[in-house]
């Protein structure tokens, strides 16, 4: 029943007529405008929707608006504004405590709440306080450093930096001017300089790029690039990411190779437009171009002192021209910005709660959708009561095409009370099929396998050689290792906007991809894709193939069944949870040899595993799209077949980058897996480098030598051993620390992302509670060459986040599933990394100026598990091999020694 509701939000005076019952969190939101306070569980569980009722920090996404009348309400908005901040939003600016920025809300406001009571907390009283607000994107120790600055104790940055000093003539730029490259990167496919680079009449430049902004700043490195390039400030540049009708097609933002291919093709591209420019106005003003000067976009005669502008000259219209590399790149030591900590982008909004996420999205007319999925994969739905829905209120209509089954109606939460009724009228046929989590290990030893030898990175069509052990072998080891099923666990569910127009559709999407899944959506909708319109906006933080696609098709299917209306459409935590591609379980089976003098002779990695390829792909037959195979007349899921390509899938780095004698290295595709699977963070890399550098440790133990010096021995990449060497020189490695605390240990282990991308090395100090069972991380040192660093404080926070992540899936993550279904539905049965599990971290930088950009986002994944286990074992002497290391595991190994 609707009644006049009067709220007190932010100090002002509401009335609004709703059901009492409402959910706070949707009337600040959808009635008030207040979009900072997110949806991310509708449990009370992770913090996102936290604001403060009188004062206290609570969850609004259960919380009645009947119960909050009379009371004092105040949201991130009422707290300052961008004109005037409060002190913990300058701290967390300062502090660059944001990444995707979903959680950043719930953050400040239960700081805020904390910081109110006991203005001078420790810090584990500011842990216990935000213990129960999660961060996906895992920058902890960022966020600890920002409250304390609020509460006047700022501390100093833990993280240094320090160049890696290469030979001169390796550096490029420092001899003579390098022309522009009208292939770099992605100009290879997209050479038209309109495509990158757009004077506008309005003093700025617009720089487009086809990749999709998932939390790691891209917006703002090609936005540095592009300002360096064009020698402008860089408050004049602005940013249109990943939009089938403006930015360049780039494919999907993923491997850790937005710059290397975006940020090359817009710095060649803003290079060539600089030249173009300078040409023009030596003609307007009749002046040599080697003359010229140019300042902000001000191109200066200094002979006659006349001046011409970018805008001027070329503000509102075309190029019209190719990069054809008349252009010169700056040389690194003239750069200005690039190399600079600079605030990103969008840090502002989001300390600020402005609406910049697709959850977020507001339009005339909108109305809300939501899905009800089957409770497994194989279920078929036999009836549902739907006229019964159609009489509750605000309900518009409700869907039905096959096994689709969704509703749609004028406001939020009557859209989840008619999904709720219409999935508690739904009867459905289903089978247990699944084995369980329990026995996936057995279940993947037991299924046939398709056998390829990797060389040099790529699988081979060859017979595989077997195993053999050397006769001069002093000690033979082998080894397993398992990593389950993970989540990305997005701190947000799957949402998108959709609205269907005379036969034209736009859909707003936080995909990785904005022109592969416009191609999706037009072949399970059967348009012509020129009709469809895909837009990125920002979505809570992910690293891989989530639910992002499978929303924007839920949400066109409904703009199509309503025309004319904008559709919001999102997920619910348990969809989220339980219809996500998952990262693909893996087994490593590892063996090698040392001879007498303690050197590797024999090297073994037989890696067996499903696809990590989910993603929707051209077919007539099948789609990615979760619900396309739930239609009337349903698409065929994507076949998996065993990727060939140099590190792609489940063999990436499972080449070691030691130099071996002799090396074997098996890729086992298996054809049939479990649950659903597509990328996450990392694909195969972090399984191999786990099973590696574990592996690694062992061998030195078994050899009698220090890991570090074993390793080095091992390595004859000058870079790698610089990483290495950087990490323990800063964490203060020594030879043989063990027994300097009780249950104290120290790990190390390094990678070469994908053997040529990013080098990372990770130390952990640990400690192991022997009663509990409980691993307690208290330090980490990261260490990292990504090549030319373009922000080095974005750099730093995705190595960290990174480092959180693959801490999380090694010490707390699985997905969990029985005969019918996965029954890891919330973050407590999913449970990931909160606050008092996070370390002090402290992050190496190796700068290489001039050198290609290496990515970052990715690095740290596989070393984080190995160092962690490496630590174990010199605090306890257990050696763990399967993830999640719990402490069941911890305990059970415990007992056997």
């Amino acid at each position: 029943m609707v009644r006049e509701i009067h709220l007190k939000v932010n100090g002002q005076m509401h009335q609004v007529q709703v059901d009492p019952e409402t959910p706070l969190l949707y009337v600040l939101r959808n009635d008030l405008g207040l979009k900072a306070a997110k949806f991310a569980c509708g449990l009370e569980q992770c913090g996102a929707c936290t604001i403060l009722i009188d004062g206290q920090a609570v969850p609004s996404c259960r919380l009645s608006v009947r119960s909050v009348q009379g009371r004092e309400i105040t949201t991130l908005e009422g707290l300052g504004t961008p004109g005037n901040l409060h002190p913990l939003q300058k701290a967390f600016m300062e502090e660059h405590a944001v990444q995707c920025g979903f959680c950043v809300s719930g953050m400040i406001m239960a700081s805020k709440a904390l910081l109110d009571r006991n203005p001078d907390p420790t810090d584990a009283e500011i842990r216990a306080a935000i213990a129960n607000n999660l961060c996906r994107c895992g920058i902890y120790d960022r966020i600890l450093r920002a409250v304390k600055r609020a509460a006047g104790h700022p501390v100093d940055t833990p993280s240094f930096r320090e160049g890696f000093n290469q030979e001169p003539d390796s550096l490029s730029g420092t001899e003579a001017p390098v022309p522009a490259d009208g292939l770099a990167g992605s100009l290879m496919h997209t050479p038209d300089l309109d495509s990158w680079v757009r004077i506008n009449t309005d003093e700025t430049v617009t720089i487009f790029t086809g990749k999709a902004e998932l939390g790691q700043d891209i917006k703002t490195s090609v936005a540095m690039i592009g300002a360096e390039e064009l020698d402008l400030s860089l408050d004049r540049i602005r940013v249109v990411t990943a939009d089938t009708a403006e930015s360049p097609n780039e494919g999907v933002t993923a491997s850790s190779l937005s710059l290397e291919t975006s940020g090359n093709a817009i710095r060649n591209a803003a290079a060539e437009a600089r030249q173009l420019l300078l040409e023009a106005a030596g003609e307007r003003l009749d002046a040599p171009v080697e003359n010229l000067t140019l300042f902000d976009g001000t191109i200066t005669d200094p002979v006659t002192g006349a001046q011409v502008t970018y805008w001027e000259l070329f503000g509102g219209k075309k190029f019209n021209t190719k990069v054809m590399g008349i252009g010169f790149l700056k040389s690194p030591e003239k750069y200005q910005i690039v190399g600079q900590s600079l605030y990103r982008l969008d840090l502002l909004d989001k300390v600020t709660g402005r609406a910049r996420f697709v959850q977020d999205l507001e339009f005339p007319g909108m109305v809300h959708g939501r899905v009800v999925r089957p409770p497994n994969y194989g279920a078929k739905l036999v009836s549902v009561d739907g006229e019964a829905v159609n009489s509750m209120p605000g309900v518009l209509k409700w869907v039905r095409d096959g096994n689709f089954l969704a509703v749609i109606a004028e406001r939020e939460e009557q859209a989840v009370q008619a999904v709720e009724a219409l999935r508690k009228s739904a009867v459905w046929k289903t089978e247990a099929t699944l084995p369980t989590y329990e026995t996936l290990f057995e279940h993947m030893l037991s299924q046939p396998d398709q056998a390829f030898l990797v060389v040099e990175g790529t699988p081979v069509e060859t017979p595989v050689p077997p195993i053999e052990t050397p006769a001069e072998a002093a000690h033979t080891l082998a080894e397993t290792y398992f990593r389950p099923y993970h989540m990305h666990a997005s701190l947000g569910p799957s949402a998108a906007v959709a609205q269907l127009i005379d036969g034209k559709l736009s859909v707003w999407s936080h995909t990785q991809g904005a022109f592969p899944l416009r191609s999706a959506l037009a072949q399970v909708l059967e348009m012509d894709k020129n009709d469809i319109h895909v837009i990125h906006r920002d979505g809570p933080g992910c690293y891989g193939h989530n639910g992002a696609d499978d929303a924007a098709l839920d949400a066109a299917l409904l703009a199509r069944a309503l025309p004319g209306r904008p559709v919001s459409l999102k997920w619910a935590r348990i969809e989220e949870n339980t219809w996500e591609p998952y990262g693909a379980a893996t087994i490593v089976q590892m063996q090698a040899s040392l001879n007498s003098r303690g050197e590797v002779i024999d090297w073994n990695h037989d890696v067996r595993g499903y696809t990590h390829m989910g993603r929707s792909r051209p077919s007539k037959e099948s789609s990615g799209l979760l619900s396309s195979w739930h239609l009337a007349k349903p698409f065929k899921q994507p076949r998996p077949f065993p990727v060939m390509a140099y590190h792609v899938g489940i063999h990436r780095n499972a080449d070691p980058i030691y130099t071996f004698p002799r090396r074997r290295i098996v890729k086992h595709f298996l054809a049939d897996s479990p649950l659903r699977v597509s990328a996450l963070r990392g694909l195969g890399s972090y399984a191999n480098i786990f099973a590696i550098e574990s592996f690694m440790d062992e061998l030195a133990w078994v050899a009698n030598i220090d890991p570090v010096e074993f390793r080095l021995r091992n390595l004859a990449d000058k870079r790698a051993r610089a990483v290495l060497n950087a990490v323990f020189e800063k964490a203060g490695w020594k030879p043989d620390k063990k027994g300097e605390e009780k249950d104290l240990g120290y790990g190390i282990a390094l990678s070469r992302y994908k053997n040529r991308q990013c080098y990372t090395a990770v130390f952990v100090a640990l400690r192991v509670n022997r009663t509990s069972g409980l691993i307690g991380l208290e330090r980490a040192v990261l260490a990292a060459d990504v090549g030319q660093i373009v922000n080095p404080e974005a750099v730093s926070s995705q190595i960290e986040g990174a480092f959180i992540q693959s801490a999380s899936w090694t010490l707390k993550e699985q997905v969990a599933f029985d005969q019918h279904g996965v029954i890891s539905v919330d973050w407590h049965s999913y449970p990931i990394f909160r606050f008092p599990d996070a370390p002090k971290i402290e992050t190496v930088l190796l700068n290489q100026p001039g050198q290609p950009y290496l990515g970052v986002g990715e690095g740290a994944m596989g070393p984080a598990p190995a160092a962690i286990a490496n630590a174990v074992f010199q605090a306890a002497g257990i050696r763990l091999r399967q993830v999640p290391f719990t402490p069941e595991r911890v305990k059970e190994a415990l007992r056997s020694i």
